[in-house]
């Protein structure tokens, strides 16, 4: 590693909110895989995100970190600043609303343009940060008043360059091609308007992209249908809709605000399954064997015309619970909805019997009011409607990547690599801790393995602990044009199919799934598919990382705002995270907090990180994730999304 000193890379900063930064070089074999540190002294005029040139200046001893002074920033990754605009004396600042960015922008009283205390607005820069020097801006657009329902969530969307809004032209096109079905149509395809075909959503979905269909055959199979809006026919290849639809990659879903990935025109008209209305389909027939084995399947275009809109509460409290009046209101489609039941449950069976790992962890349900302010955090359910139409969606999604890859057709896979041999051994050393072990070798770990260790700890004290650890040791899933499996899921062939309304992953494979059902694919045609395909992947797994990443600060921004109105409340908890610096502590509706290590006043605390743990020196009282506590929240900070508990 000394070797690197002096040495020039370029790379893009990931910076912290505290003011350090890591570069990431744009070739990792130039630093033999590290990304390289950057104290707050040496980051001079760059920001979060910007294209830089670095100068290695140390490694430490161990060799495992680089240590390096920025020179250049060779490109800015925005010129704008979002955030809350105060002024006091004639001078204004602009705090940020990224938590990567420390830096506030001073505004000149006459660059105030009208803002006022506590608005949310745009700021452009003027003249860039650096020693002794703060970065300085102009407002230049207001996006809401303080006080505005919602504005600090269309705040954060701006901040991640984000939009609800359309171009026009794009507007336009998407209300050209939304047209109605026509009987010409219709004749192409097979017509499947006369079968039970139902979809199963959340309450408030709007844009309804999948169906099901059901029906026991004569051999004692089951065959399962799943139908998906054919949104590809509504979409003209290399059009500003397309182009608009891969640039987005995915629909965002921010509490009360949604960022559809296509116009509302189409993603929630013409495109969305509407109940009792003619819709293009692509559809997959599957029959399955009591087993749960798919011994034959169709892919085809078609026409369906949903029978019933069906909603996961009313459908989980048919099947779980018997509810009377739903027994009465469905009465018509019970035997398939008790069909679907018993099929999910079996290709569940199946699933955890190959290994396919499902971390069963609870995620927020956050309710604002009317001002957008937070009234009610709750965990979400997964209940049997919730868990059926996942195994549907995940038997349709292998059952056609399977179908393609041996095709050899251009096309977009889900990948989920095996993890790091490192991550597995630091797993392996955890669960020895707890007088667990995982069977088999590092190398070459199975997914059963993992999924063994899962039973045996279902239920247990430390269920939540194992499933947390074994969760940081896998790696992030991705999109690719090689199908190299899923480990998560244990499986070869793995694709995204179903929810064309909202990820272009599979609006482009539905694409050339329709072109491959009507003619062969020429070699030049081939060629233009490998490269759009190629792209399309690249830019969806960068969109798909955005994404999450403004549905977490989101989702802290309103935890945060609802926990300052419960200072001082008390809470039992569990350790969900331990650090240096202290541990989490998160409480029965998910929230988290930090238990500072300097409020813990009755001993010096060690920090262990392979036994995620604290010790006490002294009192040898320990901390060790999963643990039970009870805390009451002390204090908040709602621009930082930091919450703080006091240990009772």
């Amino acid at each position: 590693m000394n070797k690197l000193k002096g040495r020039k890379i370029k790379g893009i900063l990931s910076k912290h909110r505290k003011g350090f930064g890591f570069v990431i070089p744009e070739d990792k074999e130039e630093t033999g895989g590290f990304d390289v540190f950057i104290p707050p002294d040496e980051i001079r005029s760059a920001m979060d995100k910007d294209q830089v040139t670095v100068t290695i200046l140390s490694s430490e001893k161990d060799g495992r970190r680089l240590e390096g002074r920025i020179d250049n920033v060779l490109a800015r990754s925005a010129t704008e600043v979002v955030g809350t605009f105060s002024a006091m004396r004639g001078v204004g600042y602009v705090v940020p609303e990224s938590s990567r960015l420390v830096e506030e922008v001073m505004i000149q009283k006459k660059d105030f343009n009208g803002a006022k205390n506590g608005d949310k607005v745009v700021a452009k820069i003027t003249k860039w940060p650096s020693r002794g020097h703060r970065t300085e801006g102009r407002i230049v657009e207001i996006l809401s008043k303080q006080g505005e329902a919602l504005g600090d969530i269309k705040a954060l969307v701006r901040t991640f360059q984000l939009s609800e809004t359309f171009p026009q032209k794009v507007e336009k096109e998407a209300e050209y091609a939304a047209l109605p079905v026509t009987e010409e149509e219709i004749k192409q395809r097979e017509d499947l308007r006369q079968e039970i075909v139902l979809t199963i959503d959340g309450a408030d979905s709007k844009d309804l992209d999948d169906a099901i269909s059901i029906k026991r055959l004569e051999n004692g199979n089951v065959r399962l249908g799943v139908h998906i809006a054919d949104v590809s026919h509504y979409i003209k290849e290399g059009g500003a809709l397309d182009k608009e639809a891969m640039n987005r990659g995915t629909s965002v879903y921010l509490l009360d605000i949604v960022l559809p990935m296509l116009p509302k025109v189409l993603s929630n008209g013409i495109c969305s399954l509407n109940p009792r209305a003619d819709r293009l389909t692509l559809s997959v027939s599957m029959d399955i064997t009591p087993a749960g084995e798919v011994v034959e399947h169709r892919i085809f275009e078609s026409v369906i015309r949903s029978t019933e809109r069906l909603v996961y509460s009313d459908v989980s409290d048919l099947l779980e619970e018997g509810t009377p009046a739903l027994m009465e209101k469905y009465q018509r489609i019970h035997p398939e909805l008790k069909m679907m039941q018993e099929l999910a449950q079996i290709l569940r069976t199946r699933r955890q019997a190959r290994g396919s790992l499902d971390f069963d962890f609870d995620e927020a349900h956050i309710i604002l009011d009317k001002g957008g302010i937070p009234v009610s955090v709750e965990t979400s359910e997964r209940r049997v409607a919730n868990r059926m139409i996942e195994e549907f969606m995940l038997v349709a999604n292998e059952t056609v990547a399977e179908h393609y890859f041996h095709l050899q057709l251009p096309f977009v896979y889900r990948i989920h690599e095996q993890p790091t041999l490192e991550r597995i051994d630091a797993f392996k050393r955890f669960l020895s801790t707890l007088g667990l072990r995982l069977k088999g070798s590092t190398e070459h770990v199975h997914p059963k393995a993992l999924n063994e260790v899962l039973a045996q700890v279902e239920g247990t004290e430390i269920e939540h602990v194992v499933n947390t650890v074994m969760l940081r040791s896998m790696k992030k899933a991705y999109y690719d044009t090689i199908c190299k499996g899923h480990f998560g899921l244990g499986v070869t062939y793995y694709c995204h199919f179903t929810s064309p309304i909202r990820r272009y992953p599979d609006l482009i494979i539905h694409r050339i799934i329709k072109e491959s059902l009507r003619q062969p694919m020429g070699e030049s045609r081939r060629k233009v598919l490998e490269s759009k395909t190629k792209e399309a992947a690249d830019i969806a797994s960068v969109t798909e990382r955005k994404a999450e990443e403004l549905e977490r600060e989101v989702e802290k921004l309103k935890k945060a705002e609802y926990m300052s109105y419960r200072l001082g409340e008390e809470f039992d908890g569990i350790i969900s995270g331990i650090a240096s610096f202290g541990f989490f502590a998160e409480i029965p509706n998910t929230i988290e907090g930090l238990v500072r290590v300097q409020s813990l006043t009755d001993d010096e605390y060690i920090y262990e990180q392979e036994l995620y743990r604290l010790y006490g020196k002294r009192t040898r009282k320990t901390y060790t994730l999963g643990d039970k506590v009870r805390v009451r929240a002390a204090a908040v900070d709602i621009a930082k999304r930091e919450i703080d508990f006091d240990l009772i």
